[in-house]
């Protein structure tokens, strides 16, 4: 009975860690928990690796079940189709994604049963197996615990340095600093100035964050304007071709509306999948878009992309450039596809069940080559991200170039009213931190933002709101220490933790 309450606490404890993920940014109760979690774990005596990991389970299921809740609002879509659907996909991503979480406890518990040291190594166990959840099987790093930082001011600059990865590392060590100086004081044991330092490093890395965010100041300056324009074509509407002509409208209008106090913009960005047919295949779209484009400007936008290869019909979910002539001047075709949405896993076994992918499309997407940098004339080279892409801080850039800024197309129509978008936007500006570029984001709905290199929004739309916003683009900042070295600071400081974290002897993996 004990054992099942203890259950019923850790699923708790990792819904209230959840809870300070943005955009509820409730830091003070993750810190509460991760601190009760240290304090309940203390003293206890070794354990099997199967209750470590059905404890790691339940905290991560706890943990999960709200931070991916949202994905349940793109089953209310369309209800009578899909929404039987619903527990299975909400349910069983938490479930798989809890799965590392039990993992990473049982590490913990195999490494240091007991003792102080056990608050060194749990953070380590944690950010490991966080990683290999956005590696592993297309990899889902969605919600990971380094992403509270974004409420945390200036401790999200850190990511130059040590990326998400390092973040997550970091965000669960700090949170455990309370239990542990309890611990030592209530308990006697173990020596109070390392829990200190680790208190004194994060207010040192908040202060320097909050020092590079006053120091520079990427927003200012006379760079391109660029116009991201946001349709809020509901979803149960953006796919039924009847209304292709009327959502090509809608853009149109918003494209070719004077410049306000800015000027005339530069370039147009559309959103992913931004109308429901294929648009390079449509002349007459073309030639409208080429009416509503002036001078020299151009459009960058989502779109269906149909090629066919030895016969073989293939469809890409894209970002083509048109300029004023209507013609496509670049393309890029998204590689990190949505699993369940653009492409159905273990197609042959769960399509008999009655399982079928979201987006409206008899055949599931094809994969890109890879990251690409493409060419906008008068502006420079970008990175090119749609929607799911934008969550994986590893390959946003090609290797060997440094492009000017970054381009997000996404849809986020899916979800709602609900936190998933504003999620979307965290992970946005995480990466512009971790890259040092700007993030030119346009959304069907969601929040369309203009963000500098530094990680802030400089211009933002409102959620199920349609408009245009014009901004100028931030300008880059030099490559950052992440961009520079991807995971090997991350490991470094790993590898020092766990140096501190190591038992000095024997008797203290069974101290009291």
């Amino acid at each position: 009975m004990a054992f099942r309450y203890n259950l019923l606490l850790k699923f708790f404890l990792g819904l209230g860690l959840a809870l300070a993920l943005p955009p509820v940014n409730q830091t003070w109760l993750g810190c509460v928990c991760l601190s009760t979690l240290i304090v309940l774990d203390h003293g206890r005596p070794a354990q099997g690796w199967t209750r470590s990991f059905r404890e790691g389970l339940v905290f991560g299921l706890g943990y999960f079940v709200f931070a991916l809740h949202w994905i349940g609002f793109a089953f209310l879509v369309d209800s009578k189709e899909y929404l039987w659907m619903m527990p299975f996909a909400v349910g069983g991503l938490a479930l798989l994604m809890a799965v590392y979480w039990g993992i990473g406890f049982v590490v913990v518990g195999a490494l240091v049963n007991r003792g102080w040291q056990r608050w060194l190594v749990w953070p380590c166990a944690m950010a490991v197996v966080e990683a290999l959840r956005g590696l592993l099987f297309t990899g889902f790093p969605w919600a990971a615990p380094g992403l509270i930082a974004d409420g945390l001011g200036g401790v999200l600059q850190v990511a130059s340095l040590i990326g998400m990865q390092g973040l997550t590392l970091l965000v669960l060590l700090w949170g455990m600093v309370p239990g542990v100086v309890f611990l030592v004081w209530r308990k006697q044991q173990g020596k109070l100035w390392l829990p200190m330092c680790v208190a004194v490093s994060a207010l040192a890395v908040w202060g320097w964050g909050e020092l590079r965010l006053t120091n520079h100041r990427p927003d200012e300056g006379a760079g391109p304007v660029i116009r991201l324009v946001q349709p809020n074509i509901a979803q149960d509407d953006k796919w039924q071709n009847s209304n292709g002509r009327a959502i090509l409208d809608k853009l149109l209008a918003f494209t070719a509306e004077a410049g306000g106090p800015l000027g005339q913009p530069q370039v147009i960005i559309w959103p992913e999948s931004a109308v429901p047919f294929l648009l390079d295949e449509d002349p007459s779209a073309l030639a409208a878009i080429a009416a509503a484009l002036s001078g020299d400007q151009k459009l960058l936008t989502g779109a269906i992309r149909r090629d066919v290869i030895d016969g073989d019909e293939r469809f890409y979910t894209s970002i083509l450039g048109i300029d004023r002539r209507g013609e496509v001047f670049s393309q890029y075709d998204k590689w990190r596809l949505v699993p369940g949405g653009e492409y159905l896993p273990l197609a042959w076994l769960l399509e008999p069940l009655g399982f079928r992918k979201v987006v409206s499309l008899p055949e599931s997407f094809t994969p890109g080559v890879g990251a690409q940098a493409v060419d906008v004339p008068g502006i420079g080279s970008a990175a090119m991200l749609v929607c799911y892409e934008a969550i994986f801080p590893d390959r946003i850039v090609p290797a060997g170039i440094r492009p000017r800024w970054i381009v997000n197309v996404t849809n986020d129509g899916w979800f709602g009213r609900s936190i998933g978008p504003y999620q979307h936007l965290a992970q946005v500006r995480l990466r512009a931190v971790e890259q040092g570029l700007p993030v030119a984001r346009a959304a069907n709905t969601g929040v369309s933002a203009m963000i500098d290199s530094l990680g802030r929004v400089v211009a933002q739309s409102q959620l199920l709101v349609p408009g245009k916003i014009d901004a100028r683009l931030p300008v880059a900042l030099e490559p950052t220490l992440y961009a520079r070295a991807g995971i090997v600071i991350p490991l470094l400081l790993l590898g020092l933790v766990l140096l501190l974290g190591r038992p000095r002897r024997r008797k203290n993996l069974h101290s009291g």
